[in-house]
């Protein structure tokens, strides 16, 4: 089994808080996001941005642990 780093760890939790967001936004139509970060546009966008990184370090690490 792979061993998780920090990068890693950190990459699931935060592509876990974008798969809630997008769940609530689906559900309810509210944007937990803009509901925190709301006054200060630029920390919602660097959450998206987080989150979109962080998905694509997931992707690689699937890719990573079938190798391993």
């Amino acid at each position: 089994m792979y061993k998780l780093n920090m990068i890693d760890k950190i990459s699931f939790v935060c592509v876990l808080i974008g798969a809630l967001n997008w769940g609530l936004l689906g559900l309810l139509n509210f944007n937990l996001v803009s509901a925190i970060f709301g006054s200060v546009p630029i920390l919602a966008r660097i959450i998206y941005i987080l989150v979109g990184v962080s998905a694509v370090n997931i992707i690689i690490f699937i890719f990573r642990s079938k190798k391993a």
